[in-house]
């Protein structure tokens, strides 16, 4: 998508939450001159040590998502630990030991229905169908490489293995909420130059709409 949407810019008003409790230390606890563990707000997270807190947290883009769309259509941002273990319930996280696998986009997308009463669709889009979604007062999951979060540096090496929340489009770029974005840089509403955008995206996502009926 080199030229943008086409259509007139679109943002949404909705409520930003890094995947880390305290998202003026993301910068710090990324790069390691911080560990998780010492975030001291690591107890709003509903976990119940700052061990089983530092192991959630490096998982919870997705979490942090669903937390956002929550707060913009319902008000509510539950804890995110609290939710992270209702996604690994419903399948959405698979975990083998210390491993975990996931965020899974379709028992996500179920969860997200069944349990929240959201429009909630995993599948592939296309930039332009990104942006025509977003346009239509729905918000995106987006599957991306981390390194979105300066989308001027280098090209990362693959696509994928980090979920940003795209709220708003214009002409030139994608508007996100990253959840591991640098705070005052790439954090919230965050433009990602289209000509950029592809660099990092996977090619598929979770749509999710307001609550239905």
């Amino acid at each position: 998508m080199a030229d943008g949407s086409g259509g007139a810019a679109v943002v949404h008003d909705v409520p930003y939450y890094a995947q880390w409790e305290s998202a003026g230390l993301v910068r710090e606890i990324v790069t390691g001159a911080v560990s998780a563990a010492d975030d001291p707000r690591w107890g709003e997270s509903g976990a119940a040590t700052p061990e089983e807190y530092e192991y959630w947290s490096w998982r919870l883009c997705g979490v942090a998502c669903l937390r956002m769309a929550l707060d913009h259509w319902w008000g509510v941002a539950p804890a995110a630990v609290g939710l992270a273990g209702e996604c690994q319930a419903a399948g959405a996280y698979v975990r083998d030991g210390e491993r975990l696998r996931g965020l899974i986009h379709t028992p996500f997308a179920a969860y997200a229905r069944d349990r929240w009463g959201l429009a909630a669709q995993a599948r592939e889009l296309m930039s332009e169908e990104i942006a025509a979604e977003v346009a239509g007062g729905r918000l995106v999951m987006v599957s991306v490489h981390p390194a979105i979060r300066n989308p001027d540096g280098p090209e990362p090496g693959r696509r994928g293995g980090h979920l940003v929340l795209a709220v708003g489009t214009t002409g030139t770029a994608l508007v996100i909420h990253n959840p591991s974005g640098f705070a005052g840089e790439s954090q919230a509403f965050a433009h990602v130059p289209w000509r950029r955008f592809e660099r990092f995206y996977a090619g598929r996502g979770i749509v999710l709409g307001p609550p239905e009926g």
